[in-house]
């Protein structure tokens, strides 16, 4: 199974962030976007996983949460990684969060002792909108800079659990599925 952690925003925000992303989706770029109901912020990547370890995952996700209270995500702008000349990632932004942070930093702790590395790379949450094709050139971004600065979004978002998913991927592109949850009290 190929899973990762991740905070599921409640459906008015992944709806209200769908449709201020429209006009990205209508420029034409070789990006693959990611479908409405997917929309995320991930908190750790997984990748395959073999099904007799989900218990123990499960497990190291329940003492992550220990202490963790529901978190209050201030979305807001948007961007790419790395940069505008070869973007990789279109995403939108969330405001440093300190509980985010902690919470994510406990993932972290939790799930390498069970062979999960941890991010060499500091944490930047994100919602990611789209992923650039891998045959895209630079010059297939020209205007992607201009287009995001017009782009107008902020909404907070109340996320309440910590959520295992599944990513199976397909022709119309990835589905999720919540393996279990973790609640956020």
């Amino acid at each position: 199974m190929r899973l990762f952690v991740a905070l599921n925003l409640p459906s008015p925000v992944r709806e209200a962030l769908w449709v201020a992303a429209t006009p990205l989706r209508e420029l034409g770029l070789p990006v693959k976007w990611v479908r409405g109901d997917g929309i995320h912020v991930t908190v750790k990547f997984l990748g395959d996983v073999v099904d007799d370890r989900e218990a123990e995952v499960t497990a190291a996700l329940g003492r992550a949460a220990l202490g963790a209270r529901t978190l209050t995500l201030a979305l807001e702008g948007f961007g790419v990684f790395p940069d505008f000349h070869r973007p990789r990632v279109v995403w939108a932004g969330i405001a440093p969060e300190p509980g985010l942070e902690i919470l994510q930093h406990r993932v972290e702790q939790e799930l390498a002792p069970l062979g999960f590395p941890t991010e060499a790379r500091p944490f930047r949450p994100h919602v990611t909108l789209g992923r650039a094709r891998r045959d895209a050139r630079p010059r297939d971004f020209a205007g992607l800079e201009a287009a995001l600065a017009r782009l107008e979004f902020a909404q907070t978002a109340v996320v309440s659990a910590l959520d295992l998913m599944q990513s199976t991927l397909g022709s119309g592109g990835a589905v999720y599925n919540v393996r279990h949850s973790e609640r956020l009290p």
